[in-house]
């Protein structure tokens, strides 16, 4: 069998930096940065502490157009310093969807590639992430989704990860991982008998794309394909929108209730096989080898 021309191969979004990952996402030629690297808009904190700047801050904001409607687009790099959010970071990211409520676009799509704050920055990364947040909130209240592609090679943890789950929708790869504590973090706090980070197949089994799909936390799993997440992308944004009750109150307590269930039935798993066990699935110990078109035809009784 003859090799796949390079211009040919589909494009990996785990190994992509923010930069490529924008170029395959949007329409070709359509994307413009704002507060980019000529400008210069660097964390006042880093040089203080004898720390390496980056003249965007880690992360790349701007406009573009997908499949010819007008979309705001933020993506962390998480080569710089883990992609963790500091003071100007956060100020580009809360911008870009303050930006979003005033002009209305299509969507936001934010690309998270992050281990969480910048401890650098202590305080002031602290607040930026509750700025997201709330700018977050803001926009879908305006009607613009925010969707949330994960699958980048540093994951998304910390506030950040609380942030994609304030948004519309996540879509994800099995590379993509999502969470709150990081897995070096919990086995620092609580001991590697409790978490062994550095067992990367448990890391992926419970913090993985295809865990967090089986969970109805990511709407979407795709393969690591810039390819991949502009489709799922463009179909989130064609879909229609979902019903909502106007009583945000009885939203969120039904939320409090789902996740109370959830930890009632799992909270004692330590692992992604045991819950996918309980969830009823056939062969669980089988889905972490399974590519990605396997894995959706062998779980789709039970898709989001």
């Amino acid at each position: 069998m003859s090799a796949i021309p390079n211009n040919r191969r589909p494009r990996s979004f785990y190994e992509a930096n923010a930069r490529e990952r924008i170029a395959g996402l949007l329409d070709p030629g359509s994307f413009r940065e704002f507060v980019g690297p000529r400008q210069r808009a660097m964390s006042p904190h880093l040089a203080q502490l004898d720390q390496p700047g980056a003249f965007d801050d880690g992360i790349v904001v701007g406009e573009g157009r997908l499949d010819g409607r007008t979309v705001l687009i933020a993506a962390q790099q998480g080569q710089f310093m883990g992609g963790a959010v500091g003071e100007v970071h956060g100020a580009k990211l809360t911008g870009v969807l303050q930006r979003a409520v005033a002009t209305r676009p299509a969507a936001v799509l934010l690309l998270p590639d992050t281990g969480g704050v910048r401890l650098h920055e202590a305080n002031a990364g602290l607040i930026a992430i509750s700025e997201i947040m709330r700018a977050t909130l803001d926009a879908r209240a305006a009607g613009v989704p925010v969707l949330a592609l994960i699958g980048s090679g540093t994951g998304c943890f910390g506030g950040m990860g609380i942030v994609s789950r304030c948004c519309s929708r996540i879509v994800m790869s099995e590379e993509g991982r999502l969470g709150l504590s990081g897995p070096e973090v919990i086995e620092t706090v609580r001991g590697v008998e409790e978490f062994d980070a550095r067992d990367r197949a448990l890391v992926w089994r419970v913090t993985g794309g295809k865990h967090r799909y089986l969970l109805g936390e990511a709407q979407a799993l795709v393969a690591d394909a810039i390819e991949a997440f502009r489709a799922a992308a463009i179909a989130a944004l064609t879909a229609a929108a979902p019903a909502e009750d106007d009583d945000g109150l009885a939203r969120i307590a039904a939320e409090h209730a789902a996740l109370r269930q959830r930890l009632d039935a799992y909270g004692d798993c330590r692992d992604g096989v045991e819950i996918w066990r309980r969830q009823g699935i056939a062969d669980p110990d089988a889905l972490p080898l399974l590519d990605t078109a396997a894995f959706l035809a062998a779980v789709a009784d039970r898709s989001p």
